[in-house]
């Protein structure tokens, strides 16, 4: 926690790069400069991003502004879960056990498998021709 009240993290998952910073307010939560209803149009991401503040009881206490680069919007979305994860249990230590049960700390490092040469993707082969 800085000078301001506020608290910073970064948060990753697959190729996106969530920056982070969490501040006491009404739950108004802010990506790339825009709402979340607007950025994260589908609801089951909205949810994701939400997840950290339900588990531990502090729904609409914080205000979340986050900037994100790089990957689709589920990696942006988890990312974003992963840095308000972070910044939560620094703003508030007594909740980092929560958080960190909840595996909410740990950097999703599943990402896509390059694809490899001699092969359609990453593991499928190219179709067999018998004759």
């Amino acid at each position: 926690m800085d000078a301001q009240g506020r608290a910073y993290a970064t948060g990753r998952r697959k190729d996106a790069v969530a920056r982070v910073w969490l501040k006491p307010g009404s739950g108004k939560v802010t990506v790339n400069g825009r709402d979340q209803e607007v950025y994260f149009a589908r609801p089951t991401l909205r949810l994701v991003i939400a997840q950290p503040f339900t588990i531990t009881g502090r729904e609409e206490q914080y205000d979340v502004v986050a900037t994100v680069k790089g990957g689709g919007l589920s990696g942006q979305a988890g990312a974003v879960k992963h840095g308000i994860s972070q910044a939560l249990s620094k703003y508030e230590p007594a909740l980092r056990s929560t958080v960190k049960a909840a595996g909410f700390l740990t950097r999703d490092s599943r990402v896509v498998e390059r694809k490899k040469y001699g092969r359609a993707k990453a593991r499928r082969s190219f179709q067999f021709s018998k004759r």
